[in-house]
């Protein structure tokens, strides 16, 4: 029967393939399959009204959105760790002095060793900004010994607004390519120390690999695809594979060396994740 479903199925056959669908379908069919150009189209049209210097919007390609971002927080390049939240610690201690003996909280800018991390670390009080946790060592052991949801949770999404609002090829107006190199270096030197990748990181490179050119920033983005978490082949092939084989086949040789080396990183990591969840037992 003519069910609204099979009639938008037909009526796809019907614009790429004509002539294998004789009977006639009405002119109004509800939409159920997305245009899959529709990310190519919109980066195409960035670089014109870039390359033309037109049109000063703003253009978010990714992410499925289609309002420009707030451009007006800026990322700390420096990523300083901030001042806490504990400003008004000295007074509160005079009203409560009982209660602050035993659980007084310490700010992570008075952290400067490793023994005064594990001294102090069922009291200490992150930092409100997440960024400075990327180059601080200290921070980075905190997050692997205290298993809080909460601060991978703020990172995770500190982490994937940045990244959007970032990345150069995917938004019309940031020219600033080498701010967002040093933003992705510190990323990766986060999960080199972390010895795992982010999530944020990882669900940003499936979303913008199909619209990289893989000229801009690749040496990075080749690092950060080091750092992918284990999966299944056929759940990332789509994502990650496909984008990579369609500039592998009509680039140079040095960037098809680079591919080829990325790609064993991350089967080396892979392994030894692996190794490290394998049965003792097993002599495979």
């Amino acid at each position: 029967g003519m069910q609204p479903c099979l009639q938008a199925l037909l009526s796809l056959y019907k614009l790429f393939c004509p002539e294998l669908v004789t009977i006639t379908l009405p002119g109004k069919t509800k939409t159920y399959f997305k245009n899959s150009e529709g990310p190519w189209k919109a980066a195409i049209n960035a670089i014109r009204q870039r390359n033309q210097g037109g049109s000063p919007l703003t253009q978010a390609v990714f992410l499925g959105t289609s309002q420009p971002l707030s451009r007006k927080r800026k990322w700390n390049s420096q990523l300083v760790i901030p001042a806490s939240s504990t400003s008004n610690l000295e007074d509160c201690r005079g009203r409560n002095s009982d209660l602050y003996s035993v659980n007084e909280t310490l700010p992570v800018e008075q952290l400067r060793t490793f023994p005064q991390l594990l001294q102090n670390i069922h009291r200490l009080e992150f930092p409100s900004q997440m960024g400075s946790v990327l180059t601080n060592p200290l921070l980075l052991h905190y997050m692997n010994c205290v298993k809080d949801e909460s601060i991978h949770l703020r990172l995770y999404y500190w982490m994937g607004q940045m990244l959007q609002e970032e990345c150069t090829w995917c938004v019309v107006d940031n020219t600033d390519e080498k701010a967002f190199k040093s933003f992705l270096e510190n990323i990766y030197n986060a999960e080199c120390f972390l010895q795992e990748g982010f999530a944020a990181c990882e669900e940003f490179l499936y979303k913008t690999l199909p619209l990289w050119d893989g000229s801009c920033c690749r040496s990075e983005i080749l690092k950060l695809v080091t750092w992918i978490p284990l999966s299944s082949f056929s759940e990332i092939k789509p994502y990650l594979y496909d984008p990579l084989a369609q500039l592998f086949f009509t680039s140079s040789l040095y960037f098809k060396c680079s591919v080829l080396e990325s790609l064993k990183e991350l089967l080396q990591n892979w392994l030894n994740c692996n190794v490290m969840h394998l049965d003792p037992e097993l002599n495979s």
